[in-house]
């Protein structure tokens, strides 16, 4: 059985939502961590992620510009 929370006491509705909550934050952070523990050959550098999409923005600032031109 669930039970209204006041607001002032809980930014969910009822204990059930709270719970429900509690569920999914947990397994987000145990699905977090298990990425953490990967091996690196997994993992992509931050830098080189960045540098893939400003890439890609360019390119596609480019293309969008050329076909304002034509």
């Amino acid at each position: 059985m669930s039970t209204t929370l006041s607001p002032i006491e809980s930014q969910f509705a009822t204990t059930d939502e709270a719970e429900a909550y509690d569920v999914w934050f947990r397994e987000k952070v145990e699905k977090s961590l298990k990425l953490a523990d990967m091996p690196d050959a997994v993992r992509i550098p931050h830098d080189e992620v960045m540098s893939k999409a400003r890439a890609r923005i360019e390119a596609k600032l480019t293309e969008n510009a050329a076909r304002h031109l034509a």
